[in-house]
């Protein structure tokens, strides 16, 4: 027995103390890598939906006849994502750019600029990119949502 003026934990009582923080500290650490990813599946969403809104833009206003010259070739496609940062000359302007996006969005999977693009005439699982235009895109990350399906397919 131990007197008033001893304090402290026994060794009995700290095993117990270190037991418990480590059963929770192993159900913590899933919940927090979860977290993490449905973070991450979310900015993919945007990123790709910002994106791809930017090439449907780009889309309408080429088929609309809104857009300086466009390379032939390109079926009123940007040519690279970067065109539609940079801007296009409006048509029948001199000094007009028409710009769609301010930046190019990073890709939460892989933590880079680059991303997978398809252009129209490539095949729509296809991994690679024909280069004749940038009719969608896809991140370049090869694992798996919970659900099975693959990020490069969203």
């Amino acid at each position: 027995m131990r007197g008033k003026s001893e304090r402290g934990l026994t060794l009995v009582e700290l095993i117990v103390a270190f037991t418990i923080m480590m059963l929770l500290t192993t159900m913590a650490v899933p919940l927090a890598r979860s977290k993490v990813r449905r973070e991450k599946e979310r900015e993919l969403r945007w990123a790709l939906r910002e994106i791809r809104t930017a090439i449907d833009k780009y889309k309408d206003k080429a088929d609309k006849g809104e857009l300086g010259q466009l390379k032939v070739g390109t079926e009123g496609y940007p040519e690279t994502l970067e065109v539609l940062v940079e801007g296009v000359k409006a048509s029948g302007s001199v000094e007009k750019k028409i710009k769609f996006l301010r930046r190019i969005p990073k890709d939460p999977m892989t933590n880079s600029y680059d991303w997978g693009k398809r252009s129209m005439q490539d095949d729509p699982k296809s991994m690679g990119w024909g280069g004749q235009n940038v009719f969608d895109v896809y991140t370049k990350s090869m694992e798996k949502a919970a659900d099975g399906t693959p990020y490069s397919e969203w």
